[in-house]
């Protein structure tokens, strides 16, 4: 049995680059059976200012207690109750089974329409230091969306070895911030192997640098560590890439999975998206899903379950041009 949710956010006033048509299907295969398991899931992508979603649909199977008591079915909206909103302003769905299942499939499919980036000027972005004293509390400060994103989190926390490791991209405190942050991307790009099941979604940002190798969830935690150590404002993105790219263009690296990236926050230019995986600023090949402090606060399905031993997510991820 299959449930299946649909949405339809508000249109933005902007037209896309390109509009690219989603598929993200996470399945656990249960030895021994689950008894009982309960879900949070971050897969309702965001409309941003350079993104826009239409369509999103979600099907879980079997279907959740709530889909079965609403009368939902196979089909139809998530039940009243089940949708929330975080305080990032990501939507998150929580669902349920008390039934006996030897199997979890979850697909959420759906269509964005990303548009480019402004042009940057990294050049011309305030100094580093600058920014870090802005960021620094100080009596009388009004709270800033900014201040947040420079603390310390559960996979991010402050170290020497992560502040070492940002001061070699910000090495004089007239660095411009930005020409600062594309450096430092370019060093985590060169010094963290991209190196598929060599961590774990509790590898921590010190660890990854210690190892030097790890996913993208890694090589974006590692970059924000550097950045909060310097005082600096740094997010982390989960979302997808083009999983074919245009003919004579390279693959991105991590095209074929869910993929991360880091958001750094600029006085001048708001919040900027680099991409540490592939070294490069974020445009019309990058889908937004959800941001947070790292990858804890936006995993996109985890859960507790009574039965199953452990099950390891199998996940596929399509991301193709769609007109």
């Amino acid at each position: 049995m299959t449930s299946s949710s649909s949405l339809s956010p508000k249109t933005l006033s902007f037209a896309p680059a390109r509009w690219l048509s989603v598929v993200h299907e996470t399945r656990y295969d249960y030895a021994p059976p689950v008894e009982l398991g309960h879900h949070l899931g971050w897969l309702l992508p965001r409309s941003t200012p350079r993104q826009q979603v239409r369509g999103w649909q979600l099907h879980i199977s079997p279907a959740p207690d709530e889909w079965l008591q609403a009368g939902v079915g196979e089909s139809g909206p998530v039940p009243p109750g089940q949708l929330h909103e975080d305080v990032f302003g990501n939507r998150w769905l929580a669902f349920s089974h008390s039934r006996r299942h030897e199997q979890l499939r979850v697909t959420s499919r759906f269509e964005a329409g990303v548009g480019w980036v402004p042009g940057l000027s990294p050049q011309l972005s305030p100094a580093w230091s600058q920014v870090a004293e802005g960021l620094r509390y100080h009596a009388g400060a009004t709270r800033s969306e900014a201040v947040e994103f420079s603390l310390a989190s559960p996979c991010v926390p402050l170290s020497p070895a992560l502040a070492a490791f940002g001061r070699e991209a910000f090495n004089t405190p007239d660095v411009p911030l930005l020409a600062g942050a594309q450096r430092l991307m370019k060093l985590v790009h060169q010094r963290i192997a991209y190196v598929p099941g060599s961590t774990t979604v509790y590898t921590r940002a010190p660890e990854a640098l210690a190892g030097g190798q790890g996913v993208c969830q890694d090589l974006a935690h590692v970059m924000m560590g550097a950045l909060r150590a310097l005082g600096l404002s740094a997010r982390y993105v989960s979302g997808y890439l083009l999983t074919l790219p245009p003919p004579g263009m390279p693959k991105l690296v991590g095209a074929d999975a869910s993929h991360a990236w880091v958001e750094v926050w600029c006085p001048l230019h708001g919040w900027v998206a680099l991409d540490p995986t592939n070294d490069l600023v974020v445009g019309p090949d990058h889908v937004t899903l959800a941001w947070g402090r790292d990858y804890a606060d936006v995993a996109p399905l985890r859960g507790m379950i009574n039965g199953g031993a452990r099950a390891e997510p199998l996940v596929s991820v399509n991301v193709e041009a769609c007109g």
